[in-house]
């Protein structure tokens, strides 16, 4: 019988709907439906970009958790099977990001609010499942999801020094030429 790991599907499904969220607003009010259009193609780049990004993020935002939880020097992260259990625990408490699906289907005013909720609970979710796992105090889960939120800030910027942005550039680049 075949195992079936939802861990990693359910992380996949949740930066695929981060992507499209992201993918949604980066596009403009012109849209065109015809299949041999440049400009559509290089809009699909912009999706595959978007995925990226959105994974460099997540990537970035657990190894933050994970450095600083390492810097404390737990006990409880010394074997292969406790880093690879406290993983799976944050994929899993990642699930609140699913919420994006309705958020892009019922696209109203307060989509930017709805959007900081989903942020603020997934936050949540991440922190218990720290403080359960290793079980912890309070303190300590939030330290870690601070710092790994840092991380993964100055991860992102630093990949926008560097000119990150190449792929949108050559999707304006095709826009403008055609």
């Amino acid at each position: 019988m075949e195992k079936v790991e939802i861990h990693g599907k359910l992380c996949i499904f949740c930066l695929l709907c981060e992507a499209y969220l992201r993918w949604l607003q980066l596009q403009d009010s012109s849209q065109n439906t015809d299949p041999d259009d440049l400009i559509r193609y290089a809009k699909e780049w912009d999706f595959y970009r978007m995925f990226g990004i959105a994974s460099l993020e997540q990537t970035s935002f657990l190894v933050g958790i994970f450095i600083t939880l390492w810097w404390m020097r737990l006990e409880m992260l010394k074997t292969k099977s406790d880093f690879i259990l406290l993983l799976k625990a944050l994929l899993l408490s990642s699930y609140g990001k699913l919420l994006l699906i309705p958020a892009v289907i019922w696209e109203h005013d307060y989509t930017p609010l709805c959007l900081a909720f989903i942020k603020v609970f997934v936050l949540i979710s991440n922190s218990q499942a720290i403080r359960v796992t290793l079980n912890l105090n309070r303190m300590l889960p939030w330290l870690a999801i601070f710092f790994g939120l840092i991380f993964e800030n100055g991860v992102v910027c630093l990949f926008k020094k560097m000119g990150w942005d190449i792929f949108k550039e050559r999707s304006e680049y095709v826009q403008t030429v055609y």
